[in-house]
């Protein structure tokens, strides 16, 4: 009997031991710098939103052109007193760099300059680290700056553009999968324990509970602020 319950005690130890490998190395796994297949899928991610945002950047920036030319004009995306893009493409907040620039002529160079950056890193092309923290901090201010135009449109402004409201989802989009993207790589690198944690995060995919969390706020807000207006 004593043979038997050593023989079991030896084939558990040999459990735990494997058990014990198998977390080691999946968490090894997470914690190396991402495949290529990996890479790729994000680079894609990162080019169908930015191209999105691109889009709407363009139309945005031919409205501008019609308000020029004529304030009165109306255009296609003014559908009621809360979804108008004429009062909000005629507030200063549209206009930051001047009445003759407006924002999206910022928003086209910006997902211009993301797109081709995630195309070459769908073709195998690994940029130096200061040129990815440059990308991360440019667009970060993108981020900020997107958000705060949101934040306008709903205490100041008290109305919405549907283009402006994609180009604020596609760039959460994009800034999150350029983010994703440094830390996994390493580029981004938080102190102690944060680094590794948050390789094993983005790497397990639990980044995208996040990213998703933000534009439900969003909608959310907008709901809570027009409810059926909206719709009206």
């Amino acid at each position: 009997m004593s043979d038997v319950r050593s023989r079991e005690n030896d084939d558990l130890d040999e459990l735990d031991d494997a058990a014990v490998d198998a977390i080691l190395a999946a968490d090894a796994a997470l914690q190396a710098p991402p495949t290529q297949a990996w890479r790729r899928r994000t680079g894609i991610e990162m080019v169908i939103s930015g191209a999105l945002g691109l889009i709407a950047s363009f139309v945005l920036s031919i409205d501008a052109l019609k308000l020029a030319a004529d304030p009165d004009a109306k255009l296609g995306c003014s559908v009621n007193a809360v979804i108008n893009c004429s009062t909000v493409a005629q507030k200063w907040q549209a206009h930051l760099l001047g009445d003759f620039f407006p924002n999206a002529f910022l928003g086209i160079a910006a997902e211009a300059v993301v797109i081709t950056v995630a195309v070459a890193i769908i073709g195998g092309v690994r940029f130096p680290r200061w040129y990815m923290l440059a990308a991360q901090g440019v667009y970060t201010i993108g981020f900020v700056f997107a958000y705060w135009l949101f934040y306008e449109s709903i205490t100041d402004i008290h109305a919405v553009c549907p283009w402006c409201l994609l180009i604020t989802a596609t760039t959460t989009l994009v800034w999150a999968g350029l983010t994703r993207l440094n830390i996994r790589e390493g580029h981004i690198v938080l102190p102690g324990a944060a680094g590794p944690w948050a390789r094993r995060f983005v790497a397990s995919g639990y980044d995208w509970f996040i990213t998703i969390g933000l534009i439900f706020v969003l909608v959310l807000i907008l709901l809570v602020n027009y409810g059926g207006s909206l719709f009206a």
